[in-house]
């Protein structure tokens, strides 16, 4: 058996298995009562497992939160490729840029979820510099996914375009989260950014709900 094999099969593989049950109860914790119902507690009682269980493979808060992002993230690529699919669409770079940017607008329990989780760790990243240095890369890498998306649409300034593109989704997420804009006007600003790069045309308004 190779060494991978042992990871998807062996003792690995269900620790892994153990991990991904937790931190999916983070978040049905966080969809329906928010961050600051977060415990171990509360986390057990979701997962199926004693308080102990959880904190064997978690021992703080903020690693509950650390894995409730990173299975936030998996869960949201799940998504993205299930609606990006095999099609005629499949491979054109507007249909995926689209997708991937609203996918950042919370429009259901998960996604909701796994926005707040996101905004929390951001959050965190103010007064953490190990979790900025992450957040950086992890910006890095999406900026650099939809710069190369624009890029292959020939579109101006990809790497600039990506950077706005994102700052607004997520902004815009940010108000629909607290309930200042609802998450359909918000998917129709960050559709209308889009077609405003595509098209060269003046942006409307980016944030409020008058916009």
């Amino acid at each position: 058996m190779t060494p991978s094999e042992r990871r998807t099969r062996g003792p690995g593989s269900q620790h892994e298995r153990r991990r991904r049950e937790i931190a999916d109860a983070v978040l049905e914790v966080v969809a329906e009562h928010g961050l600051p119902a977060v415990s171990l507690t509360a986390v057990a009682a979701r997962a199926g497992v004693s308080p102990g269980r959880v904190q064997h493979y978690f021992p703080a808060k903020d690693r509950l939160i650390e894995a409730a992002f990173d299975r936030g993230n998996e869960r949201s690529e799940a998504r993205i490729a299930a609606k990006t699919g095999t099609g005629p669409d499949a491979a054109r770079p507007r249909h995926v840029l689209t997708i991937v940017l609203t996918e950042l607008i919370p429009y259901d329990g998960p996604t909701r979820a796994h926005m707040r989780v996101r905004q929390w760790f951001t959050g965190l990243a103010l007064a953490d510099d190990a979790i900025a240095a992450r957040m950086r890369a992890d910006y890095a890498r999406l900026h650099e996914r939809l710069a190369g998306l624009l890029r292959g649409d020939r579109v101006p300034e990809p790497g600039a375009e990506a950077v706005r593109l994102v700052a607004l989704a997520e902004g815009l997420a940010y108000y629909v989260l607290i309930g200042v804009t609802p998450a359909a006007a918000a998917r129709a600003q960050v559709l209308d950014a889009v077609a405003a790069a595509y098209e060269g045309r003046p942006r409307r308004g980016t944030g409020g709900p008058d916009s």
